[in-house]
């Protein structure tokens, strides 16, 4: 029979970043934990029974958990409500859970399938893409909120060569796909960035303006080539027939500057 030996921890603080709870055992070997989501709705969990009646109801649970479930932070319900931020972390744990309980599908959500192959979820292509930079999936941040038509936002906040990138996507829990809503997204899926399409006036084209469309110049005072009427004297034979002027095709300078071969002659 196997005994399992159970090592106490004594919880000395937090790391610098914040991140971490820091922790030493009896021989003073120090342990570190990572703060998360789920840590954190465990630890408030238990105080949710300790709401004391004399309270004034200055905005209500349902308010709360709603509130927190579309991404608004703790601090900024408790500002607006006028009440202690330890009220709104009394009711934060079932919504903490939620949201992670959310993050896990979105995660495990297939999003590639081909022939011959294992199905790829989610994670794996965040990781698979992540991979050239060295990024450790366990320093990703990952966050959600659900909108007011029932759709969940996943956000991912990752390490980068600026410092620190995101992209997100929308959910479809009842579908299990994800959309890319910005490009960190499509970066992240491999996927092409849509062209942005600059809307073009119709029945006008025109070539690379910078606002896709112009005002037509316009042409009110200018004058353009014009057609003039030129006639020539008939020769012996037309005479005879009757004809006494017949018109005359202007040629391509007439058309162009309005005159005759002869008028110009006589002008010299």
């Amino acid at each position: 029979m196997t005994l399992i030996t159970v090592t106490e921890l004594r919880l000395t603080g937090k790391s610098e970043d914040g991140t971490h709870l820091t922790l030493t055992d009896a021989e003073d070997t120090q342990y570190t934990v990572r703060i998360s989501d789920t840590l954190r709705a465990t630890v408030n969990q238990p105080r949710l029974s300790a709401v004391r009646a004399d309270e004034g109801e200055t905005i209500s649970v349902r308010e709360i958990q709603a509130r927190l479930r579309m991404g608004e932070p703790a601090e900024s319900i408790a500002r607006s409500a006028q009440c202690p931020i330890d009220k709104i972390d009394r009711f934060a744990g079932p919504i903490v859970q939620e949201r992670a309980y959310i993050i896990a599908l979105a995660q495990n959500a297939i999003v590639r399938k081909e022939s011959g192959r294992d199905p790829v979820n989610f994670l794996a292509v965040i990781a698979s893409r992540l991979a050239p930079s060295h990024v450790d999936v366990s320093s990703l941040e990952w966050t959600t909120w659900r909108l007011e038509d029932a759709s969940w936002i996943i956000r991912l906040e990752y390490p980068n060569r600026e410092g620190f990138g995101s992209a997100d996507w929308s959910f479809d829990l009842a579908r299990k796909s994800l959309s890319s809503l910005d490009d960190g997204a499509h970066w992240m899926m491999g996927e092409e960035t849509p062209p942005v399409r600059t809307p073009i006036e119709r029945g006008m084209i025109y070539g690379n303006h910078p606002t896709g469309s112009r005002t037509p110049e316009s042409t009110i005072g200018r004058e353009g080539p014009r057609l003039v009427s030129i006639r020539e004297t008939p020769d012996e034979e037309s005479s005879k027939d009757g004809v006494t002027a017949r018109a005359k095709v202007p040629s391509w300078d007439e058309i162009m500057f309005g005159g005759t071969k002869k008028t110009d002659e006589d002008s010299e």
